[in-house]
């Protein structure tokens, strides 16, 4: 199309033809038939799709498709709703925010050409803060880039649930695929589809886990009980890292200046390595320390062990201790992440009107327990629920965890056995005094005596390997499965093992239900229910320290409302406090230098600021002299609100 094609009239619409506008409503486009502009928009999005899945599906799956209303109903309620909460949500983002944001820049406008008398003290502030010389358009351009980032996010999810809707109606079946989209598959540990007991034909049980790690989350979350110590020595680390990144990053842009090769992964990892002796040392004792150059011993030893609460007899608001708890707590690092991992999930859940009549919140343990329903009876709970069961974990957490239930197995194991031991007993005991029932009967009938001693000498031998009937050993002596335990082979061990049993008992008696058989098939029922229920949960062997989701939704097969439903709550979930997975090969491409200018900030000042303020004492204590140590006072006025990085807690 060349340019004397395209329309110049702003009210012109069209799906696929280029366009002075978009459809939406507006207070600029007067006259417009929104409602006929929307349906064409819908009809031509609904009949490529139907187009497409017309032509490249076969005639009898097609046949089997057209189910419940139609396909090409289905299609067009979807991309209509979709149409209209992206159009809503343009509306109330864009134009809503833009008109206030004209009408505030206006107003200030009106009022520098007002003749107003103004007191010269003020007048002086103001220029302190910053005079005309220092004006800079930054925080019109944070509006604006705000306000597109959350348009472009609700085009976004739309899109996104408008994308797992067609694709559940192409797939005709539910997986974990359906379930959790796939930027976000790495942080399962487990996802279970299993039927439900009561109701196995029509009713699923769905199980899925995630683990988010410390590193992924966009705020850290620390335990209640951590010190004010560690608080302290994390933010400070973390701009210890800041530091050498910068310092790095120098460097390898002087490279580039002089013609040279960029730095790659592993050289980048070296450099960094080898700068960290100029910020820190492990000399814990000496004063001049560089470990103490941004806070110094004296106030490290003063709250040292200083945990969230202090004893009221304790308490004296004069105390250095006292007050460097008040900042650290006026900070607010300690329940920053943790609240703002509720306050998402409980919004979220909200917005996608899936109400809940629990939410215990445990803030001290880190633990939110919310459930749609407070009954918890599975007789009486209906076939659309869910629960969920939010709660962090650090690595003494953990480690505890791992212990219980190695403890747990060994029990179910030794269990297991004793059940193996007695049945046998019991098939033993009912065999007629020299009958032949088994393979055991005919070796001890045709072998000599010195045989059947050479056998029982071998199986007394501790280093000879048992047999017995599944055949299946455990496979427990290698490095990896030492230290991360997944019990497969040994837990599908057990359960030939119950089986095998159950096979027996049926053997003997048929159909006959003597007392021995029924406290046999009793306890075999349970030992299997009960290892079903300890092999469902997840093995703490294979969590790492961070966020653990845990969410059991029961929802019916032909509907799944709630399945979809929790989907997309999950994905809105993760989106929000994850910062996901990002793989160091993809993170050395960075932005090229051409395209970064120093005037970005669009400051218009002589002179600026550019080393950071504890980079400057690290400067300033290293070149002191005939000596490197650290020496002179230092400003520790914070310039920005310190994060501190999430680490294990080796305090509790």
């Amino acid at each position: 199309m060349s340019i004397t094609q395209l329309p110049k009239s702003p009210n012109k619409f069209h799906p696929t033809e280029p366009s002075a506008v978009g459809s939406r409503n507006s207070i600029a486009q007067e006259g417009r038939d929104k409602i006929a502009e929307s349906k064409l928009l819908i009809d031509e999005a609904s009949d490529k799709v139907l187009n497409t899945i017309m032509t490249k599906l076969p005639e009898e799956v097609l046949a089997k498709l057209d189910v419940m209303g139609g396909l090409k109903e289905k299609i067009y309620n979807y991309v209509n709703q979709s149409y209209v909460n992206m159009a809503n949500r343009y509306t109330v983002t864009m134009e809503d925010e833009f008109i206030k944001k004209v009408r505030d820049f206006v107003d200030k406008e009106e009022a520098k050409g007002l003749a107003r008398y103004t007191s010269r003290e003020v007048v002086e502030l103001l220029d302190k803060i910053g005079g005309a010389d220092k004006f800079n358009t930054g925080e019109i351009e944070k509006s604006m880039v705000n306000m597109y980032g959350h348009l472009q996010g609700h085009i976004q999810r739309g899109m996104n649930d408008l994308e797992n809707e067609t694709n559940a109606i192409l797939r005709q079946k539910t997986d974990v695929g359906a379930f959790v989209r796939g930027e976000n598959a790495y942080a399962i540990i487990k996802c279970i589809f299993k039927d439900n007991q009561l109701r196995p034909k029509y009713v699923y049980d769905v199980k899925l886990s995630i683990n988010i790690l410390d590193s992924e989350l966009v705020s850290p979350i620390y335990h209640y009980q951590v010190t004010v110590e560690s608080l302290l020595k994390d933010a400070i680390q973390k701009h210890i890292q800041d530091l050498i990144e910068k310092q790095v990053m120098i460097l390898t842009e002087e490279l580039v200046d002089q013609g040279k090769s960029e730095l790659s992964g592993s050289e980048i990892m070296f450099e960094k390595i080898k700068r960290i002796e100029n910020f820190t040392d492990d000399d814990k004792e000496d004063e001049k320390s560089r470990r103490y150059t941004i806070l110094a011993k004296k106030f490290l030893d003063k709250i040292e062990g200083l945990r969230a609460e202090i004893d009221v007899e304790e308490y004296d608001p004069l105390n250095i201790r006292e007050n460097i708890k008040h900042i650290i707590d006026s900070e607010n690092i300690r329940n920053r992440g943790y609240n703002t991992a509720i306050n998402a999930l409980t919004s979220i859940l909200d917005t996608s009107k899936l109400g809940y009549q629990v939410c215990d919140n445990m803030k001290n343990a880190r633990i939110c327990q919310i459930r749609e329903y407070e009954e918890l009876d599975r007789t009486i709970l209906p076939d659309e629920r869910y629960a969920i069961r939010l709660a962090y974990y650090d690595q003494n957490q953990l480690r505890e965890e791992k212990r219980e239930f190695d403890r747990q197995m060994e029990a179910f194991t030794r269990e297991i056995l004793r059940a193996w031991d007695v049945v046998h007993a019991h098939y033993e005991s009912k065999k007629r005094f020299r009958s032949l029932k088994d393979f055991d009967d005919l070796c001890n009938r045709l072998m000599s005596k010195e045989w059947r001693r050479g056998k029982k000498e071998e199986e007394a031998d501790p280093n000879n390997v048992l047999w017995n009937e599944i055949g299946e050993m455990y496979n427990e002596g290698s490095f990896v499965e030492k230290n991360n335990r997944t019990y497969e082979d040994r837990i599908l061990n057990l359960k030939n093992k119950l089986k095998y049993l159950r096979e027996i008992l049926q053997n003997m008696h048929g159909y006959q239900n003597p007392i021995e058989r029924v406290i046999l098939d009793e306890r075999l029922s349970f030992l299997d229910r009960k290892f079903n229920e300890f092999t469902y949960k997840i093995n703490p062997h294979h969590i790492q320290p961070g966020l653990i989701l845990d969410v059991d939704v029961t929802t019916i097969k032909r509907k799944q409302y709630m399945l979809k439903g929790m989907a997309n709550v999950l994905n809105e979930f993760l989106y929000g406090i994850s910062k996901g997975f990002a793989d160091a090969a993809f993170a050395q491409f960075k932005r090229r230098r051409s395209t970064v200018r120093e005037d970005i900030s669009q400051s218009f000042g002589e002179q600026e600021m550019k080393e950071d303020i504890f980079e400057a004492a690290y400067k300033s204590a290293s070149g002191s002299g005939e000596s490197s140590e650290v020496k002179g006072s230092i400003d520790l006025s914070p310039r920005a609100k310190p994060k501190g990085k999430a680490s294990g807690l080796k305090e509790l």
